[in-house]
């Protein structure tokens, strides 16, 4: 604001009409640009979406000032109001009539004399007190009147200072409409001084705030709103990471089992050699339900397993931890991959938080290198022989979790020394689903000769790296590798 205005001050001319109107119109472009982006988010906005949201009520704040922009331009390219009292005709600020397409009543002017008493209100200003003219303007006494209780204290101190100081007014408040409602009005407004310095009247532009404040609020308790759902994400994920770590074995390098387990990576003849890889999403957040296992048995057995649990987050990577604990615990008691699946089955239907879960789950004894395994609606092993590779054939067994009394079978295998079993999750491909699917198991069977060539586990997991680790994938995996010593 300039310094306090002198009642003999001349009339502030208006700016060159060719500078505003080139204003206006960059001031149309953007809030038509504006529009563009606004019709863009509502076509792609989610309900319980609180980015969309944060972004709606932020391109309506913004959508607010481009049209307070836009009027107050109008207005300078018009020039002051007509005469009206010498300290209305210093305040270029006034403004005239709304211009076409803009709220009526949402900006105004008053003067108050403070040698006569009177003031004088644009009509503007009576509409957004929503006041008739035939009533008059109120007086600088009257003012008060019209604002809620704790808002009259500071107008108060605002008039104050503003005549007895000659300081410039800038504030808001509160307004309670003729008709009860209730309005935030920004007030601008200087003193003007005769010769002596002496206050002897003030003038004011009102405008009305109120769906600016509003848009206010709706974009920092949709930014609350974003920031609080965005900590608890990040509590969930560094919770779910640090679950999935706790639960699953190394996957850097060879497979190694606790001391008293079962001696793997020895090099004997018929046992086997271990290595196992987790591959995240492309998407960091998304920790899902993926597991893989290689579990020392007693009498020198392996048990072998991998699977997944659907969704993502703590909720899967808990029920991951327990299906994968049940698991380990039953196995060790000597059950068969047949009953085991399904006693899996049985306690994930009665799980507090009901899922969906594929499995494979593998015994392998080394002794007459036999493998016993079942599935539940999950991917069947592949087996690498003399450089040729095919999937086993499945037993019977349908999703963990579906049906409570769900039978599952279990087949056996024959390994000889220098085979590679491959078991892996279907989040190798792009696409956990559709013909892409499909696919997934060829092109591991093309790794064949490279498996064959490979002198230890952790070479043929490399190789499949090469085929998988540089594509992403919606939904994270798990590979698990055997190579049969001998």
């Amino acid at each position: 604001m300039p310094s306090p205005l002198h009642a003999d001050s001349s009339a502030a001319q208006p700016p060159e009409h060719g500078t505003v109107d080139a204003l206006i119109s960059q001031t149309r472009r953007l809030r038509g640009g504006l529009d563009a982006v606004r019709r863009a988010a509502a076509a792609e906005e989610e309900p319980d979406d609180a980015h969309r949201r944060w972004h709606r009520a932020l391109c309506d704040l913004a959508a607010h000032h481009l049209d307070d922009l836009g009027e107050h331009l109008g207005q300078l390219r018009e020039g002051p109001p007509p005469a009206g009292g010498a300290a209305l005709a210093c305040a270029v600020q006034a403004p005239p009539a709304p211009q076409p397409g803009t709220a009526p009543g949402r900006v105004g002017s008053a003067e108050w004399n403070l040698l006569t008493d009177e003031a004088t209100w644009s009509d503007e200003l009576f509409q957004l007190f929503g006041r008739r003219p035939e009533d008059g303007p109120l007086t600088l006494d009257e003012l008060p009147s019209w604002l809620p209780e704790e808002d009259r204290g500071p107008l108060t101190t605002m008039v104050t200072g503003c005549l007895v100081d000659g300081k410039p007014i800038d504030g808001e408040f509160r307004i309670v409409r003729a008709d009860g409602s209730t309005r935030v009005v920004h007030m601008m407004g200087e003193p003007v001084l005769d010769g002596d310095g002496t206050a002897t009247s003030m003038w004011a532009v009102l405008r009305d705030i109120s769906e600016l404040r509003r848009s206010r609020r709706a974009v920092d308790e949709t930014s609350d709103s974003l920031q609080r759902r965005q900590h608890i994400a990040r509590t969930e994920h560094r919770i779910a990471v640090e679950l999935q770590e706790a639960v699953l074995p190394p996957w850097r390098g060879s497979l190694r089992f606790p001391q008293g387990g079962a001696p793997q990576s020895d090099g004997a003849h018929g046992t086997l050699d271990l290595a196992a890889h987790y591959l995240p999403s492309a998407s960091s957040a998304l920790i899902g339900g993926d597991w893989f296992d290689a579990l020392g048995l007693p009498g020198g057995r392996t048990l072998l397993s991998v699977g997944g649990l659907t969704g993502h987050g703590v909720a899967a990577t808990s029920g991951m931890a327990m299906l994968l604990g049940a698991l380990r615990g039953m196995a060790v008691t000597g059950a068969e991959p047949g009953p085991l699946m399904g006693w899996l089955n049985r306690l994930l239907d009665a799980s507090a938080q009901p899922a969906l879960g594929s499995a494979v789950c593998c015994r392998y004894d080394p002794a007459s290198r036999t493998l016993a395994w079942s599935q539940a609606g999950h991917p069947a092993p592949l087996l690498f022989r003399g450089g040729r590779g095919r999937a086993l054939q499945p037993p019977e067994g349908m999703l963990l979790g579906a049906v409570a009394d769900a039978a599952y079978g279990q087949a056996e295998e024959l390994l000889e020394p220098g085979d590679v079993l491959l078991l892996h999750t279907d989040g190798l491909s792009p696409y956990s689903t559709g013909p892409v699917a499909g696919t997934v198991t060829d092109r591991l069977l093309d790794l064949a000769p490279r498996f064959t060539a490979a002198r230890c586990a952790q070479e043929c997991v490399r190789a499949v790296l090469e085929e998988f680790g540089g594509k992403e994938r919606e939904d994270d995996a798990c590979l698990l590798i055997g190579r049969i010593n001998g």
